[in-house]
């Protein structure tokens, strides 16, 4: 079973963060926490939250309307000096694609994946904000300057047994 890197983050500067519980900022893996440590530290991040609202989306597997919740939003400069407002979702690259020869559970979760990230850029689009999907292969193999291994998702594999 897998292990992922969770913690409860402190901020380093509080007047930044716009989410809710100041006290409470949850980190569900390791590209979450280098995530939260960026956009508390670097001088260009303006403002930033952490699931910052509830964007409603049709899941494809039994039609009804459920609420995704994106990482984050971040405000920011960018190297022109304009402000720049996005909701950032990360994710690793083997959730962003499907695989000619992906398992059944691989395509529901790729379908899901695809239809909160239509949703999330129409609301985006709505309120004029950027939406962008981040995986470990975005920027020269790194997500926010720390260098990363391109691991593919296990793949379950079938033991065939003798009659």
């Amino acid at each position: 079973m897998a292990r992922w890197k969770q913690c409860i983050y402190k901020l380093k500067n509080p007047n930044k963060y716009i989410g809710g519980n100041k006290e409470y900022i949850r980190c569900m893996s390791s590209w979450e926490i280098e995530a939260h440590t960026f956009f508390d530290t670097n001088e260009n991040i303006l403002a930033w939250a952490s699931e910052p609202l509830p964007i409603p989306y049709v899941k494809p597997t039994d039609g009804q309307v459920h609420r995704y919740f994106p990482d984050y939003y971040i405000k920011y400069l960018d190297k022109y000096g304009n402000i720049i407002q996005e909701i950032v979702e990360i994710k690793p690259h083997a959730q962003t694609v499907l695989r000619e020869n992906a398992s059944q559970i691989e395509r529901v979760e790729y379908s899901i994946n695809q239809a909160k990230w239509r949703y999330a850029k129409a609301w985006c689009d709505a309120h004029e904000i950027n939406f962008r999907v981040m995986t470990e292969i975005n920027g020269n193999k790194t997500v926010f300057n720390q260098r990363k291994k391109i691991v593919p998702r296990r793949i379950k594999k079938r033991t065939i047994k003798a009659r």
